[in-house]
């Protein structure tokens, strides 16, 4: 029987004007927040600072999926605006959304002529849409919005310029919903002086979906489900994880994305093998760890699957001192904010 874990126990007070908006330019020029677990000790440095904390050796480990503009504004049949998150492609010209106060049967039109019908409402609270449109992705790719979070959207309109900045420099698999935000600090000459000192790059890839941001519901932490995310390693990468463990280097998981897959893959019957699968694996207090060494994060949300993860990393008394520390300090946070290193 799973220990009960209250939800209040993974809040925290900071004021509203800590919630970054916009991100810090350079990428690496945000803050960095050291949590050095072992010595349970507090460092300040700011991004570009990072390979100082890093080894020879090290193997950095980091989320290569491409963030759709999956975010479409448009007019509903009566005349009022609509706001759409598309969530799955469900078929070549259906997917499921993220709305409110839509109506099965109801005609919804978009910039540039494209038509969607609502068919119902289906699982999760998401819409089935079907799209009178061969190649969705195609019309996205001209006319789609990045998919900012509603902490940010409420505060601004998200904007053609945000399909850059919210996406890594190393972004290659198109299919997350969301941006892996740990990823958005580095830079490629940032990327250049780590192998420089010797740390190695891996690669997986994990599409992020409603698991990663859906809220954890009820007041028991530890009875959430996560959502199943997909994922993919191929073989190549995962022989440098493995040789990496071989020689007993750390393995820095680069978000909590990456963190799930490499504990996905090592709790296999089959270890840190190339694959494709989804991963439902939900990260608490109690878990062991088996294959993540260190981890890159951001800030996360109170009552949050990431913020929780985090603390079955490090604690969650030192997690949440480390955060009234950030706090203190005026850290930025969430998806453009700085960023935590945890040791």
């Amino acid at each position: 029987m799973k220990q009960s874990l209250p939800i209040a126990d993974f809040d925290f007070e900071y004021p509203e004007e800590l919630v970054a908006s916009a991100p810090a330019e350079p990428r690496d020029s945000s803050r960095l927040l050291v949590i050095d677990r072992a010595a349970r000790r507090l460092e300040h440095a700011v991004f570009w600072d990072i390979p100082r904390f890093l080894r020879p050796g090290d193997c950095l480990v980091l989320n290569r999926t491409k963030v759709l503009p999956c975010r479409l504004r448009g007019r509903k049949s009566t005349g009022g605006k609509v706001d759409l998150l598309l969530v799955r492609e469900l078929g070549s010209s259906s997917w499921s959304a993220l709305s409110a106060d839509l109506k099965a049967g109801q005609s919804l039109e978009f910039p540039g002529g494209l038509q969607a019908t609502v068919e119902g409402l289906g699982e999760e609270g998401e819409y089935r849409l079907a799209f009178a449109a061969r190649d969705l992705r195609s019309y996205l790719a001209e006319h789609g919005l990045p998919p900012l979070p509603p902490y940010i959207a409420k505060r601004r309109a998200p904007s053609r310029s945000d399909l850059e900045r919210y996406q890594t420099v190393y972004a290659r698999d198109e299919g997350s919903i969301a941006a892996p935000t740990a990823g958005l600090h580095f830079t490629p000459e940032l990327l250049g002086l780590l192998r420089a000192r010797g740390v190695e790059t891996a690669w997986v890839t994990l599409h992020v979906g409603r698991g990663t941001f859906r809220p954890i519901r009820g007041e028991d932490a530890a009875a959430h489900t996560m959502l199943p995310e997909s994922y993919e390693v191929e073989a190549a990468q995962a022989d440098t994880l493995r040789a990496a463990i071989a020689r007993g280097a750390r393995l820095v998981a680069v978000g909590t994305t990456v963190a799930r897959t490499l504990e996905t893959l090592a709790s296999s019957p089959f270890g840190l093998c190339a694959g494709r699968g989804e991963s439902a694996l939900y990260i608490a207090p109690g878990y062991g760890f088996r294959a993540t060494n260190a981890l890159v994060t951001n800030f996360h949300l109170p009552r949050s699957t990431p913020l929780v993860l985090a603390c079955a990393f490090a604690g969650r008394d030192l997690v949440l001192s480390a955060y009234r520390e950030a706090v203190a300090r005026g850290y930025r946070l969430y998806s453009y904010g700085d960023a935590t290193l945890i040791l």
